[in-house]
């Protein structure tokens, strides 16, 4: 679920400029396509979310006596394979493909996020929703207006979030609490900070683009899906202090 490779992605991609007219698009239009492509994924994840995590067939298929089922691990990694093969496939993959990948992307995600609804309660999922979307929000529109460069910001956020990754992948055999503590409020810190650095570069990359054309439509989907993990995994982090488990 983490933000891999999408800054990488999105920072290769600043001048794609009509050479015979040299129109720039509109920087809020841009970001407007992109805010609404990412909310519209979250619409589908939290819906299939919900209607897997009543659907007692599908959960019972995910676990097993002795743990994950086949099934369950397929779900569980699947959205990671979409991930990366939405940014490998960047410049192969026409726009309708990826707006395809990124699609079935938030479905999968919904499915693999409907194990937290038998874990938290619904009023604190829906409470976390609300706190989630208010951060989101307000790091959004700083990073949107702010006249501060925020690249270098930006990359200590993303060393940050490498830091997370190895001591998540370390703390699955130490099992610590307190170092999950830790990570968790980190991980809050990280994702609320990318959320300004990529609407900021989103902004940019908007600024340089000849809007309604190929490049653009694919620089919005993978925009918003930048967005949508920044968003994702702020949500996860948050649900660990304010989720309320069964």
């Amino acid at each position: 679920m983490f933000n891999f490779n999408q800054n990488n992605n999105l920072n290769n991609q600043q001048a794609y400029v009509n050479p015979n007219t040299g129109a720039m698009a509109v920087p809020r239009t841009f970001i407007t396509n992109v805010f609404s492509w990412m909310a519209a994924a979250l619409a589908i994840t939290a819906f299939f979310a919900y209607y897997f995590s009543t659907n007692e067939a599908f959960i019972s298929s995910l676990i097993t006596e002795t743990g994950m089922s086949t099934l369950g691990w397929v779900v569980m990694l699947a959205p990671l394979g979409f991930v990366l093969a939405m940014s490998l496939g960047f410049n192969k993959f026409s726009a309708n493909v990826l707006t395809l990948l990124f699609v079935a992307y938030s479905l999968i995600m919904g499915m693999s996020l409907s194990f937290i609804f038998l874990i938290y309660t619904g009023s604190s999922i829906a409470l976390t929703f609300g706190v989630s979307a208010a951060t989101f929000g307000v790091m959004a529109f700083a990073g949107y207006t702010t006249k501060l460069d925020l690249s270098k910001f930006g990359a200590i956020m993303f060393m940050g979030l490498i830091g997370i990754i190895i001591a998540s992948l370390v703390n699955m055999f130490l099992k610590s609490e307190t170092m999950d503590y830790i990570i968790s409020i980190i991980g809050v810190l990280v994702f609320t900070g990318l959320t300004a650095w990529d609407v900021q570069k989103l902004k940019r990359i908007g600024a340089g683009v000849e809007f309604g054309t190929e490049p653009a439509r694919k620089l919005v989907i993978m925009g918003a899906l930048t967005l949508y993990l920044d968003f994702i995994n702020l949500f996860l982090f948050l649900l660990r202090f304010l989720g309320n488990k069964k």
